[in-house]
C-alpha cells in the first residue's frame, strides 16, 4: 500500500471502526466466468414479459382495510426537494403527487398540471397550466404560485438535490392563479421529465411556512393518503386523505410500509398474510413466490443501473468542489479502467442474479430513444490487461481497495462474486458491509473510497447523468469533475432532438469508460410480489411500485 493510500485509510478510520469488514474470498467461488473474452456484450433478454399491474378489473372491491408493505430499505427523510432514495419515492408515491408522471409505457402524462408546457418558439419560456379545484392535505390551496415555490425551493434550498435537475432557471413566475412561466438562459430539454419526479412534488406553503427545515418530518402535499407517522428504522404509516380530489377511486384506509431488509423475510411474510406487497424480491425466491398459490408477481425493466462508484475527488461532501485524493485509485484512470477491466459483467449477472437481471455499461437503457451504439458498448473484459496496465502503472499487486456496500443478502452475495473475480484482474476488494441509509450518508460526505450502490432511473438520461457526472451535481458523489463531459451534457440538454442527444451522451460514455469515475456493473428487473387478495399495485420502469389506487378484492 502507497504511503498517499495509507494516508487515506487513516482519514476514515473513525468511521471504518464502526463495520465489519469481509476478507477476501477463495478464489474457487463458483462464478462460472468464462476463460477471457475480448468484448463484453450485454444480455437485454431477462426473464419474462412485463407485468406492471394487476387490475381491479371486474373484483368485488372490500373498501377500507389496512394494507402493510415490506419495504428493503428505509426511507430518507421524506422531503422531495432533499431526498435521494428509491425508497423514499414509495412513500412519497401516495403523499405527494407530481405536476407530471410516467404511464405503464414510460410516456410523460400530465398530473397535478392540466396539460404539458407549452414550449416557446426560442426554448426560452416553458408555461405550465395548473389543475384547478385541488387542495392540500392541510386544506390549503393548490395554485401557481404554490408550484412556482416548490420549484424555487429546488433551486435555493441549501442541500438540495433538485438544482442540476431543474436546468439554468433565471425566473418563475405565478402569472395568474393557475399558470406558472419559468424563462431560461438556454433551452432545458428535461424539464418535464425532472417535473415528473421529485422535483415536480408540489409541497403546501403553509406547511413549508410552518415547519420550515423539518418539512420532512411530517410532509404536506397533494397525495390519496397524508402522512401519520414515522418508527425509525422500523415503518411509516399514511392513511386516506378525505379532502383528496379522486378521494372516491382511493380503497384503503391505511398504509404501512414496514422495513424488512432481508429479502427472504419479506417473502416469508409475504405467504404467511402478514404483509400483503413487498418490494425487491430477490431472485433466488422469485421462482418459488412465483408458483405459490395466493401469490402475484410484478415483473419490469428497469431504467436504472446498479454501480461502483470511485471516490475521485469528494472530499468535502457533495456540492462543494472538487479536491485531489493522492491515492493511485482517485488519481490514476488507468487503475480504474483496469478495474472495470477485470469485471465479466454477463458471469456475474448470470451466476448471481440467474440473468434475471442484465448486465449493463451505461446509465441509459438500451431501450431508451437516447441510447446509442456508444452508449451500449461494454469494456474488454480482460483481466490479463489489467495486470499489465497495473504494473505499467507502478502499483503493487494485488492492489487493495476497500468498497463499502449495503447489508442485505443479495448484495453480498454480489459484492462477494465481484470480490473473487476482480483479483484475476490484480485486485484485492474488501468488502465493508452498512446500512442502506448510513451508506446514503457516507457517499454524500464523500466519507469511501469506492462503494457500490444502484440509481432507480429516469425517462430522460438527464436525470441519471447529469446530476452523477457534472461538476458540483447533486448526486456527483465521486467528486468527478470534467469539462469537456460538463460541456456535452449542457449541451445534450438544451436540445429536442433525440437522436442529437443519443449523439452526445455517447460522447460522454465514451469519455466516462476512460476515466471511470463511475464503473456501471447491471441493471435490475424490479420484481414486486403482492397477495391475490389486494389488486390496483403497479409498477413502472422507474422502479416506483404505487399503492394510491389499491384495493382489497373479494376472493374469485
Amino acid at each position: 500500500m502507497s504511503p498517499s493510500h495509507s494516508r487515506f485509510r487513516a482519514q476514515k478510520s473513525s468511521f471504518t471502526a464502526r463495520k465489519a469488514l469481509v476478507p477476501i474470498l477463495a478464489l474457487g467461488l463458483a462464478l462460472g466466468v468464462a476463460g477471457c473474452q475480448q468484448v463484453q456484450t450485454v444480455d437485454e433478454s431477462p426473464q419474462g414479459e412485463d407485468v406492471t399491474s394487476t387490475p381491479i378489473g371486474d373484483q368485488t372491491i372490500v373498501e377500507g382495510g389496512d394494507l402493510v408493505m415490506a419495504l428493503s430499505a428505509e426511507p430518507d427523510r421524506l422531503d422531495p426537494t432533499t431526498s435521494s432514495s428509491l425508497y423514499t419515492r414509495y412513500v412519497m408515491q401516495t403523499m405527494c403527487e407530481k405536476l407530471y408522471d410516467i404511464d405503464a409505457d414510460g410516456e410523460i402524462v400530465p398530473m397535478l398540471a392540466e396539460a404539458l408546457p407549452e414550449i416557446s418558439d426560442d426554448g426560452l419560456t416553458v408555461t405550465i397550466p395548473v389543475r384547478e379545484g385541488i387542495v392540500f392535505a392541510d386544506g390549503s390551496d393548490l395554485d401557481a404560485a404554490a408550484v412556482a415555490q416548490t420549484i424555487d425551493r429546488g433551486l435555493t434550498l441549501e442541500g438540495s438535490s433538485r438544482r442540476s435537475e431543474l436546468g439554468p432557471i433565471e425566473n418563475i413566475e405565478a402569472v395568474d392563479s393557475s399558470t406558472v412561466e419559468i424563462t431560461y438562459s438556454e433551452p432545458f430539454a428535461p424539464l418535464t421529465a425532472a417535473l415528473a419526479d421529485r422535483a415536480g412534488m408540489i409541497l403546501s406553503p403553509q406547511a413549508l411556512a410552518e415547519k420550515g427545515d423539518a418539512f420532512g418530518d411530517s410532509p404536506v402535499c397533494v397525495g390519496a393518503f397524508k402522512f401519520v407517522e414515522r418508527v425509525p428504522q422500523t415503518s411509516i404509516t399514511v392513511e386516506r386523505d378525505p379532502l383528496y380530489y379522486d378521494a372516491e377511486n382511493v380503497h384503503l384506509d391505511t398504509i404501512t410500509y414496514r422495513i424488512i431488509t432481508d429479502s427472504s423475510i419479506r417473502s416469508a411474510n409475504l405467504q404467511s398474510g402478514d404483509v400483503q406487497v413487498a418490494d425487491s424480491i430477490s431472485t433466488q425466491d422469485i421462482g418459488a413466490l412465483s408458483e405459490s398459490e395466493g401469490i402475484e408477481v410484478l415483473q419490469v425493466g428497469s431504467l436504472g443501473y446498479q454501480a461502483v462508484t470511485i471516490n475521485v475527488g469528494n472530499v468535502n461532501g457533495v456540492g462543494t468542489p472538487p479536491e485531489l485524493i493522492d491515492t493511485p485509485l482517485a488519481t490514476e484512470a488507468t487503475v480504474r479502467q483496469a478495474l472495470s477491466m477485470s469485471v465479466d459483467r454477463e458471469a456475474l449477472v448470470e451466476s448471481v442474479f440467474s440473468n434475471w437481471y442484465s448486465a449493463a455499461c451505461s446509465p441509459i437503457s438500451p431501450d431508451s430513444p437516447y441510447s446509442s451504439e456508444a452508449s451500449e458498448a461494454c469494456p474488454e473484459y480482460d483481466p490479463e490487461a489489467s495486470l499489465q496496465m497495473l504494473e505499467e502503472a507502478g502499483v503493487t499487486t494485488p492492489f487493495p481497495i476497500e468498497m463499502e456496500v449495503t447489508n442485505n443478502p443479495d448484495t453480498l452475495r454480489f459484492a462477494q462474486a465481484l470480490q473473487a473475480q476482480v483479483a484475476e484482474g490484480g485486485f484485492e476488494l474488501t468488502i465493508s458491509p452498512v446500512e442502506y441509509s448510513t451508506l446514503l450518508d457516507v457517499q454524500t460526505q464523500g466519507d469511501f473510497e469506492s462503494l457500490q450502490l444502484g440509481w432507480s432511473g429516469r425517462v430522460d438520461p438527464h436525470g441519471n447523468m447529469f446530476n452523477f457526472l457534472s461538476t458540483g451535481g447533486g448526486n456527483n458523489y465521486s467528486g468527478y469533475s470534467n469539462p469537456e463531459v460538463d460541456d456535452l451534457l449542457n449541451e445534450a440538454s438544451s436540445i429536442n432532438d433525440s437522436d442529437e442527444r443519443a449523439e452526445l451522451y455517447g460522447q460522454v460514455m465514451e469519455i466516462v469508460q476512460e476515466e471511470n469515475p463511475i464503473i456501471y456493473l447491471y441493471r435490475v428487473r424490479s420484481l414486486t410480489a403482492h397477495t391475490s387478495d389486494v389488486a390496483g399495485v403497479e409498477t413502472f420502469a422507474d422502479g416506483v411500485v404505487h399503492l394510491s389506487n389499491a384495493a382489497f378484492v373479494e376472493a374469485g
